[in-house]
């Protein structure tokens, strides 16, 4: 068996008395059905989002570049940017009256689902592969749900857990379904909040891709702001993920417009890269598609290389990252490296390590 983990720490969610008393208000059936949602919405206010966007001076010094902005998701409950879409399906399904949510996760996202459910009383099916072992699973383990072990990679348990959803009519927050559009627009939140602090578009928009949603998501985000007047430039896009070991990365690299399945003999699980690796990235042609509008690029990144900047990042700027989180970054410094950006603004997307 794999000794996996995605680079996280277990560490429990801290709920305070102000988001338990919401919660016990949404689970309250004795309460009208506006009320309750009203509960659910307002934790979303609270405890999702409005993530800090720093200038990153020291960085910034260290890589001769100008106005190099974190954008640090790790100060969502999880640590990561997976509460957005995992609160957004949450209240989705607890608006349309579901009573089980279920899906697919080598770790972080387990634990997102797995703490909104509980805030809404829902209950919480996820399926992990077999061969896989985060020490996440303590912390969804906490919040009551119940794990399921499936044979095959991440994809085929993606597949799995889907059709089970469907055939026991339980809610199905797995990438690449019926909810896609709505995990895109969660996602896209993030744009808007990087608008509100600058005012405008970045230059470049740096980030990790796994499946390609997150990069969807902010891309729609952002295209929305253009065509609204809001911005006056759409971000040029920069993908990084492991290296060789994600179809996004590869299918631009091999000049494709579109995402092409990778071997899965090629994948080959590690401590760092597990977060990011696939051999199918379930939103990966919005995602090809995002980074060839804006005239973007996408980048392999080693294990590595990722180790060290989150330890160099945690030296220079104080931030706990995962490693696998500093994929687009390390893309975005490498094609500085090769050609030199001029002085503008530079956003890099990082999630948090407990």
């Amino acid at each position: 068996m794999l000794n996996l983990l995605d680079g996280v720490k277990s560490a429990q969610i801290k709920i305070s008395k102000e988001i338990n008393n919401l919660s016990q208000m949404i689970k309250d059936k004795s309460l009208s059905i506006v009320d309750r949602i009203e509960s659910l919405e307002d934790i979303i206010s609270l405890e999702i989002g409005d993530t800090s966007l720093n200038r990153s001076r020291n960085l910034e010094r260290e890589f001769s570049i100008r106005q190099l902005y974190i954008k640090y998701e790790g100060e969502n409950p999880s640590g990561t940017h997976k509460d957005r879409i995992a609160f957004a399906q949450v209240h989705d399904a607890f608006r349309r009256d579901f009573n089980v949510i279920s899906l697919a996760t080598c770790g972080n996202y387990g634990v997102a689902v797995a703490y909104a459910a509980y805030l809404a009383g829902l209950e919480c099916r996820i399926f992990i592969p077999e061969s896989y072992h985060t020490e996440r699973i303590k912390e969804m383990q906490n919040f009551d749900v119940k794990i399921i072990r499936l044979a095959g990679s991440y994809e085929d348990v993606v597949f799995e857990s889907s059709k089970l959803a469907q055939n026991n009519e339980w809610y199905d927050a797995n990438p690449g379904g019926v909810n896609t559009p709505l995990q895109i627009m969660a996602y896209s939140e993030i744009a808007y909040e990087i608008y509100d602090q600058l005012r405008d578009a970045p230059k470049y928009i740096a980030m990790p891709v796994s499946n390609g949603t997150l990069l969807a998501g902010v891309y729609r985000g952002f295209v929305s702001l253009y065509k609204r007047g809001r911005t006056s430039r759409i971000p040029k896009f920069i993908a990084g993920s492991a290296a060789h070991k994600n179809p996004i990365i590869t299918s631009f690299k091999s000049g494709l417009d579109y995402c092409k399945d990778i071997d899965p003999k090629q994948i080959k699980e590690t401590e760092i890269n597990e977060p990011l690796i696939n051999w199918h990235s379930f939103d990966g042609n919005e995602a090809l598609y995002a980074i060839r509008q804006t005239d973007g690029t996408a980048h392999h990144i080693s294990d590595i290389k990722m180790r060290r900047m989150s330890t160099f990042i945690h030296k220079k700027e104080g931030y706990r990252i995962l490693p696998a989180s500093t994929a687009g970054l390390i893309a975005l410094l490498e094609l500085h490296e090769k050609n030199e950006l001029i002085n503008d603004r530079y956003v890099a997307i990082l999630t948090g390590k407990y």
